[in-house]
């Protein structure tokens, strides 16, 4: 069956609002390292690793052993009804890396389930349904999650089982407060937040939840220190902090293991997902025990934390912190910036170049520097066309995401930025 062949079946009984990439969608059929094959046979430098979710990349012996391992005892699943050996062993190392006093774990099967967890949580703990979340931001596609995202290219429903106000912060590059110098940025946002608190909502509102950079929203970052002065007012109403680190979380920015850590607070929630799986189905919320213990109806989830996930999360996990991938991140994140920063300069249809770490936004533009889609596409369909998958996003859909696997090579590192560099350029020529 033919790629083409494939996609008439998938639009056929597939919804029409379920994404695509390319002008020719490809079916990955191998991969290894940090390459992906596609049906037809053409191999591609995979630099958006399944949305940030192939953490250490493909085919990695000691994650897939521990898989095996665990599928050769013919137990796939239990339930939480049951003990799991290797979901309390994970657990307890997420507990003490997250630095949160006295941290309860409970696991998902995504970002999303864990999102909508940390919301019941918040809201049943300080028995208020009202939430702050940040413009441009994205949490999901649940119910309640679609409710406190600040996207409407993302927004599917105006309904929502909150009361959700925005605050200023997320999207810097086109913000009011754009040409501010980082504390002056800070404190406006900070002076947005206490008006908002005190015109939109009614005062006791359980949380404020925010992606210390901005996934989906274009890789969008604040100045370090900025939810360290949210974090200020929050403390002084009572609110809590939900750091959603699914994207941000184990090591991927580099300087720090998790996101929130930049701002110099520790949140009372995080969230996680993609990363920690590497490709297994898994998510979770970390927090402090008497929020995670609020809960006094009985509950149980069917499939999260279950034995083949968490045997996975574990041998990632594991090989993360052993082989020092937060400081790959590190250093293959230095040598990106410093490229692509050298492209903004020579190719005016880059606009801004963002990010921390393994995690990098590109914003493209018109003449007049106004959001340009279509030069996105252009770096879309050429960097394939040359062997290199991104990723896209950003509020205007303009953003080039680039989140390749940490396990990420000196070689590839160049590699990338060469094919950047001419996608760019076939970009820059479109323009005109």
């Amino acid at each position: 069956m033919t790629e083409s062949e494939l996609l008439s079946r998938h639009r056929a009984v597939l919804p029409n609002w379920l994404a695509l990439y390319y002008d020719e969608p490809i079916e990955i059929v191998r991969a290894s390292g940090r390459r992906v094959t596609d049906a037809n046979g053409n191999t591609y430098l995979d630099f958006f690793a399944g949305i940030l979710t192939n953490a250490i990349g493909y085919d990695v012996a000691e994650i897939s052993d521990a898989i095996r391992r665990q599928l050769d005892s013919g137990v796939l699943h239990t339930s939480t009804l049951y003990l799991i050996r290797k979901q309390v062993e994970l657990a307890e190392q997420i507990a003490e890396l997250s630095g949160i006093e006295g941290a309860k774990v409970f696991f998902t099967n995504s970002g999303t389930e864990a999102n909508e967890t940390a919301l019941m949580l918040a809201t049943q703990y300080r028995r208020s349904n009202q939430i702050l979340a940040l413009r441009n931001s994205y949490h999901g596609r649940a119910f309640a999650t679609v409710g406190i995202t600040g996207n409407r290219g993302w927004s599917a429903s105006s309904l929502s089982p909150v009361k959700v106000s925005y605050v200023h912060g997320g999207y810097r590059y086109r913000s009011p407060f754009s040409s501010l110098s980082d504390a002056d940025f800070i404190a406006a946002c900070t002076d947005d937040l206490r008006d908002v608190l005190q015109t939109s909502t009614s005062g006791d509102v359980a949380a404020m939840i925010a992606e210390p950079i901005q996934g989906v929203g274009g890789f969008n970052v604040p100045p370090d220190g900025f939810f360290g002065s949210f974090k200020e007012v929050l403390d002084e109403h009572g609110i809590l902090l939900i750091s959603d680190e699914v994207q941000t979380g184990w090591g991927r920015t580099g300087e720090h293991f998790w996101g929130m850590r930049a701002h110099g607070v520790t949140p009372d929630m995080m969230t996680f997902a993609k990363g920690l799986g590497n490709g297994l189905a898994i998510g979770g919320v970390v927090a402090r025990g008497e929020v995670m213990d609020c809960l006094t109806a009985n509950s149980i989830s069917t499939f999260g934390g279950n034995p083949v996930s968490t045997a996975g999360a574990k041998a990632t996990l594991d090989y993360l912190l052993d082989n020092d991938l937060q400081g790959n991140a590190a250093k293959q994140g230095d040598t990106l910036f410093g490229g692509l920063r050298d492209l903004a300069e020579r190719y005016d249809v880059l606009g801004d170049v963002r990010g921390k770490g393994l995690m990098i936004g590109l914003e493209l533009v018109e003449a007049d520097r106004s959001p340009s889609p279509p030069s996105a596409g252009v770096v879309l369909e050429e960097a394939k066309k040359r062997g290199l998958l991104v990723g896209k996003g950003g509020l205007h859909g303009n953003v080039i995401r680039l989140a390749p696997p940490m396990t990420l090579t000196d070689a590839e590192t160049g590699e990338a930025l060469e094919i950047l560099e001419g996608s760019i350029a076939a970009a820059q020529e479109a323009r005109k």
